[in-house]
């Protein structure tokens, strides 16, 4: 599963918009946790997720939901350890995460050279490796940022999926030269979009994979628990013969 929870914070926001972001979510994250649960995927990648500021109550939502799931997690700030956002209070507790129900082989954090957003977290399961993005909000940045995240995926020989929120608001043409030059594949053949949840318009959240990769089912649950949809994978790694 990937998603954005947008910090737990979506149920503020019907009530506040945008300033509905500072308000508590402890009992919004709790519905959060029981979606999850329900699907109960074995990988997760989280974007947008609070480790600990005043809206979360000072408590880490990575180590809660994955308290509730019993499953192991990986986190950081999405920004760099010399940002200036570092400084900034409730910034400096912004990140991703993954959580798995393996045991994690390896995890590398890495950052972009440009951006606000610079994180890349990358994965290792026992047949696998997930690259988690959240990708700048303007377009120039972006493209660079794709460059830079194209020759880091072209380190690894083993079969991986990249998937996060590329941002990518005019759809997966802004995508297309990294699939094209990867060989990585769109899990969502229809294309769908994904923002926002109440009446989603933009593709902005992608699950890319490689060919080892074989896709047996992909679905986007409709629920509105955060601005973003869901995206759900079932899949295989294919083995070598």
């Amino acid at each position: 599963m990937l998603y954005n929870i947008c910090y737990g914070t979506h149920g503020n926001q019907k009530k506040i918009p945008l300033l509905g972001l500072l308000g508590k979510t402890q009992d919004h994250l709790d519905a959060i946790i029981e979606f999850i649960d329900n699907v109960d995927p074995d990988v997760i990648g989280l974007i947008e997720v609070d480790s600990g500021s005043y809206r979360s109550g000072r408590k880490c939502q990575v180590e809660k939901i994955a308290e509730k799931l019993g499953h192991f997690h990986s986190y950081r700030s999405k920004y760099a350890t010399d940002s200036r956002w570092q400084n900034i209070p409730i910034y400096n507790k912004q990140g991703n995460a993954f959580l798995a129900k393996d045991s994690i082989q390896n995890e590398k954090f890495h950052y972009f050279d440009r951006g606000m957003k610079k994180l890349v977290i990358e994965l290792e399961l026992e047949h696998v490796t997930f690259f988690l993005v959240h990708l700048a909000l303007s377009f120039k940045v972006r493209q660079k940022q794709i460059l830079h995240l194209y020759n880091m995926i072209k380190q690894t020989d083993r079969p991986y999926i990249v998937a996060g929120d590329f941002n990518a608001f005019t759809g997966e043409e802004e995508i297309q030269l990294l699939m094209s030059a990867s060989g990585l594949q769109n899990a969502d053949l229809k294309m769908q979009p994904s923002y926002p949840s109440r009446n989603p318009k933009r593709h902005l959240d992608f699950i890319l994979h490689s060919p080892k990769i074989k896709v047996n089912h992909f679905n986007m649950p409709q629920v509105e628990l955060s601005d973003h949809l869901p995206l759900v994978i079932d899949f295989d790694v294919l083995q070598e013969e």
